[in-house]
């Protein structure tokens, strides 16, 4: 059946209906069969009850939900496809009357809305690349010596960084509480491991000491009798142990890397922070040629849109934390969140990423960027690679339905029409000293 369609705010589109009554008659037996095993009626074995003996006994309403169904689904889907409606929601149902003219209903849905694209070629966008300098490579090495130190132990009192096996036990109004208490623990002071405070007080104590050590539980802590509760520590260190840096020599270097000599070793770790450093100045290149572009776009979201994005991106988040053995709502109850409160967080970056598709989309079929075989063919050698799998593995994973994996290379490729027809221009001097100090920290 032919459906009217209006157009509404927000990219709203209602579609109106109308079911002869013979069509809705025709519904209705349908539903009779799928449900007769559930009327009963004296004197007929279930499921034997006659179609006029149950429109009788139970009235023509028990039908409804099944026609109703049957009806509204196979118009709805005729109507989307007629009409090319690009729907981003679930269809909603309004039934306004059902009667001897037959079934007159509408279904409202959210179309992906029009997007109108401002400048996006020629754009001018700040592009600079961070300096490498034999500061970072050092730094870099002294790192690379921080992970080969050896633990051992010291006769001077404890200093920040250094590692302390203590005893400990907690009381709170002279009275020990449960989990306050340990034996031979090995406590990094500056971790940040315990309490505010605790490690601060074992500094300047040395092996064989014993002390009490006066704190306060934050008023978040997760146990409800010791929130922002006054405590006394007991404390005993057994040794003071700290990390001893190996020598800075060709030695080392040999150990530690496939080179011979620490300028080898430099030389190479130069060459990588520099391809690094152009790397993430591409990145962020990219990705600021988006946000103009984006910028300069307009386009009406329906908040179905953001909606389903948030769920996605909820989802990917439950779905790496389970790789990595956390539990989704643990991760919620440590953030001290519900997971509506957790959903709304999610929102401004849902909208943001809805947008750019929008746009990213707009702009590809504005210049007829498409995915070749020869691109999707790359795109799986990648995939392939990147998921230890051989290609065939990967196609036949993807099956006939390769949709996204088209959407992605063409995504990939306007990104890349937009940077390279983008001018680079040189950063504000304020943005310069706050990437210098961003590379400080």
């Amino acid at each position: 059946m032919a459906a009217t369609i209006e157009k509404k705010e927000k990219n709203l589109v209602e579609l109106s209906f109308q079911a002869t009554r013979e069509e809705f008659d025709a519904a209705l037996k349908k539903s009779y069969n799928k449900n007769k095993k559930r009327f009963q009626v004296p004197g007929f074995r279930k499921g034997k009850v006659p179609y006029q003996l149950v429109i009788q006994y139970y009235g023509e309403g028990v039908l409804y939900e099944d026609a109703i169904d049957d009806i509204a689904n196979a118009a709805y889907v005729e109507a989307v496809k007629e009409n090319d409606l690009k729907v981003v929601s679930r269809p909603d149902l309004d039934v306004k009357s059902i009667g001897e003219d037959g079934m007159t209903y509408t279904i409202s849905v959210y179309v992906k809305p029009e997007v109108t694209l401002g400048a996006y070629e020629g754009i001018e966008v700040p592009y600079s690349i961070r300096e490498v300098t034999d500061e970072t490579v050092d730094a870099e090495i002294e790192r690379m010596r921080k992970r080969n130190a050896s633990i051992e132990e010291v006769t001077r009192p404890a200093e920040k960084g250094d590692t302390v096996s203590i005893d400990y036990e907690g009381f709170k109004d002279g009275v020990a509480f449960e989990g306050g208490k340990g034996e031979n623990y090995n406590l990094k002071l500056g971790s940040g491991s315990f309490i505010p405070g605790f490690e601060d007080q074992l500094v300047g104590h040395s092996a064989g000491e014993e002390f009490a050590i006066e704190v306060k539980f934050p008023e978040e802590y997760h146990a409800e009798d010791l929130k922002g509760a006054d405590a006394t520590f007991n404390v005993k260190i057994h040794a003071v142990k700290a990390e001893k840096l190996p020598e800075l020599d060709d030695e080392f270097v040999k150990d530690v890397s496939e080179f011979d000599t620490l300028d080898e070793l430099k030389a190479d770790i130069r060459k990588n922070q520099e391809e690094a450093a152009k790397k993430d100045a591409d990145n962020l290149f990219d990705n600021d040629v988006v946000k103009m572009v984006c910028n300069n776009a307009t386009v009406d979201i329906p908040e179905a849109m953001i909606d389903n994005e948030v769920e996605q991106i909820a989802q990917e988040q439950a779905a790496r934390m389970e790789q990595q053995g956390i539990k989704f709502d643990m991760y919620l109850q440590y953030m001290g969140q519900s997971l509506d409160e957790f959903k709304a967080s999610l929102r401004p970056s849902a909208e943001i990423r809805v947008k750019s598709n929008l746009v990213i989309e707009k702009v590809a079929a504005e210049k007829g960027i498409e995915a070749t075989e020869e691109d999707l063919d790359k795109e799986m050698e990648t995939m392939a690679e990147n998921y230890k799998m051989s290609k065939d593995d990967i196609k036949a994973a993807l099956g006939d339905n390769n949709e996204f994996l088209k959407e992605a290379v063409v995504g990939r490729k306007t990104v890349e029409f937009l940077s390279a027809s983008a001018v680079k221009t040189e950063p504000a001097p304020e943005a310069e000293d706050k990437e210098k100090a961003e590379d400080a920290e």
